[in-house]
């Protein structure tokens, strides 16, 4: 019988062969390809690393969570990151983790307000309600779909305790505007980097200013574990804090099957408990157990190896849909970058021109009939959804950007998949559009 060195390396070896039989390159025909907005772009490495650590059968956190886990903390150069199950995990335990006691005055409590944004995903508001805190929302500039930074300083109340807020669609928000408050005031800031991974303001990389920050790797993103996320700071103690409500609430900080790590395992006094209980059962916060398996690890670890040209091709891929459409600019919005900042673009965000006798809807729908895949800018505005017409909330100034926005824009696939054939062919096809108005 074979030895299970040799049985593994043929295992990887006919899992390489399988990758390029299954998933090798496939033709793009025009009309009949579909252009996707978003997708996962992956190689053999990442099925072979997957099948590699199927077969430790280690299926929670091992050596591949270690290895992803530093590529990260060397990508941000931070002290912490954690893994989770997703970035809707990230965002609910990075806010969650600031509420904790340990945090002392500086802790957020209920009733305490947060300024966000009603236009993005429901996952940057959900964890402010969730946590008992109140959302003040304030409008968006069209063309960065960011955050209108004017009325920020009108927005702060004795209640004001942090921002919480996206990096749109790869779009760094005005973080110089935000930082200012944030340091005037002694906010918390979390920022919400799920779509912006490698973004910069001022050569700095979003997802380093905040107290704490979060990304997500699902497949639309910019790298991915198909479900999975983290978050990342460069403070120990939040570091902590994040991981206690990553893992159940627990007060220990051991890896798995590491015990003692503190060296005081048996000898410290937790509330009415009996001295010297076991610290690997000891709970200090209301947490969950949101953590990310090995086997997703393997695919990111494989992933961030190719971080840097994914980055590169979506700034590639941006500009050539800019300069193809650019010509169009009687009929649409095109994006514009945020001041001093350098996007890692997740897409290409158009917003419809007034009064110019077509609708968005009418084009996504001629688009979608080209097999061309278009999505709205997520929720439009949040206030406006079932689930949150009657939360408690605070709106500063009107949301009147974030409801043209919410019926008239939408956004196009400039991901590492978008070659320049599909590029010229949707080109194409929005000029083909206008040209029948």
């Amino acid at each position: 019988m074979k030895d299970i060195n040799t049985l593994r390396a043929e295992i990887l070896k006919l899992t390489e062969e399988y990758y390029h039989a299954k998933f090798g390159q496939q033709e793009f025909i025009p009309g009949k390809s579909k252009v996707n907005y978003a997708g996962r772009v992956f190689d053999e490495k990442e099925l072979v690393s997957l099948v590699d650590s199927s077969l430790d059968f280690w299926l929670t956190a091992g050596r591949y969570s270690a290895s992803f886990t530093q590529k990260l903390k060397d990508f941000f150069q931070v002290s912490d990151v954690h893994l989770t199950n997703s970035g809707s995990s990230s965002n609910l335990i990075a806010l969650s983790a600031l509420t904790s006691k340990k945090l002392g005055d500086k802790r957020l409590k209920p009733g305490d307000e947060v300024i966000t944004v009603a236009g993005g995903f429901p996952v940057t508001l959900t964890p402010i309600l969730q946590n008992g805190l109140i959302p003040v929302f304030l409008d968006l500039e069209i063309g960065t779909y960011n955050i209108d930074v004017t009325l920020l300083k009108e927005a702060i109340t004795p209640k004001t305790r942090a921002i919480m807020i996206a990096h749109t669609l790869g779009n760094p928000f005005d973080l110089g505007a935000i930082m200012e408050v944030v340091k005037e005031h002694d906010l918390w800031l979390i920022e919400d980097n799920c779509d912006a991974l490698g973004a910069t303001y001022n050569g700095q990389l979003t997802g380093t200013f905040g107290h704490v920050s979060t990304c997500s790797f699902y497949p639309a993103h910019h790298i991915t574990t198909g479900e999975g996320g983290c978050v990342v700071t460069n403070s120990r103690k939040i570091g902590h804090l994040v991981r206690a409500f990553r893992d159940w609430g627990r007060d220990c900080y051991c890896e798995g099957g590491v015990n003692d790590t503190c060296g005081r395992r048996f000898t410290q006094q937790f509330g009415t408990l009996p001295l010297g209980y076991d610290h690997k059962y000891v709970y200090s916060e209301i947490g969950y157990n949101l953590k990310m398996t090995d086997m997703q690890a393997a695919i990111g670890a494989a992933q961030m190896d190719k971080l840097p040209s994914f980055i590169d091709a979506r700034r590639q891929n941006f500009d050539k849909i800019y300069n193809g459409l650019k010509d169009l600019e009687e009929f649409l919005i095109l994006p514009r970058a945020t001041a001093n900042s350098n996007p890692s673009w997740f897409c290409f965000l158009l917003t419809v021109r007034e009064n110019k006798g077509y609708t968005r809807n009418q084009l996504v729908e001629f688009l979608d009939e080209n097999h061309i895949e278009t999505r709205n800018l997520f929720a439009g505005n949040l206030l406006r959804q079932p689930a949150f017409m009657d939360i408690n909330h605070r709106v500063v100034g009107s949301l009147d950007n974030t409801d043209y926005i919410m019926n008239n824009t939408f956004f196009i696939g400039a991901y590492p998949g978008m070659t320049n054939a599909k590029i010229d062919y949707m080109i194409d096809k929005f000029h083909q559009f206008f040209k029948q108005l």
